[in-house]
């Protein structure tokens, strides 16, 4: 009996140590803010209302159309498919808001798919495979940044982070909290389930 609670105790503080180190590395990631040069800017997709993007998004948008006008990378790629009933997808509402900011057409890629960032980090690969391209730098929200990163990186490519520092998801203290213990969880998730593809998403 005593071993089984030292089985169990040990476990738990195992658990909690994984956790926290995790967490930590959640943390200090968000914190960077890497513009080298890449091929493309990813703009990973949010919540977009019949073609108008949502302040996460917005707020990731207006980065990366910054990052592209500081000549970061030729070309920003929008990500993200549409759910049931949407007239159009995060990719399709992300490229309308670029251009209406000036961003060339021309300059901007449309990947209409994915739903959550596993699926838009294959799609992207994907496209990326097929276009030749072989580095980005992957615009989110801070405490996503980690995870996503991860994820483009697992498809082959070089990717590195420069995220957002505007728009709810930095709004205060709560927010910052609230997102790096969610991506805590979903970088816990991914990792455990990666050869199975897991992945899970937060509404915004």
């Amino acid at each position: 009996m005593r071993g089984l609670l030292y089985m169990i105790a040990g476990t738990i503080v195992v658990s909690l140590i994984i956790t926290f180190v995790t967490a930590a590395h959640v943390w200090a990631y968000a914190r960077q803010d890497d513009r080298s040069t890449a091929d493309t800017i990813l703009v990973l997709g949010a919540a977009q209302y019949n073609g108008t993007p949502s302040r996460w998004f917005a707020a990731r948008l207006d980065h990366a159309a910054e990052l592209y006008e500081d000549g970061v990378a030729p070309r920003i790629v929008t990500v993200g498919g549409k759910l049931e009933g949407d007239a159009y997808t995060e990719a399709e509402s992300g490229s309308m808001y670029l251009q209406d900011k000036g961003i060339p057409e021309a300059d901007i890629t449309e990947v209409p798919e994915g739903n959550d960032t596993l699926e838009s980090a294959e799609a992207f690969g994907q496209v990326a495979d097929e276009k030749g391209w072989g580095s980005t730098v992957i615009v989110t929200d801070p405490a996503h940044s980690l995870r996503a990163t991860e994820m483009v990186r697992d498809q082959g490519l070089s990717a590195h982070s420069s995220p957002t520092r505007t728009g709810p998801a930095v709004s205060g203290r709560q927010a910052q909290f609230t997102s790096i213990l969610h991506e805590t969880g979903g970088l816990l998730y991914w990792r455990i389930t990666r050869s199975s593809g897991g992945d899970y998403t937060v509404e915004e």
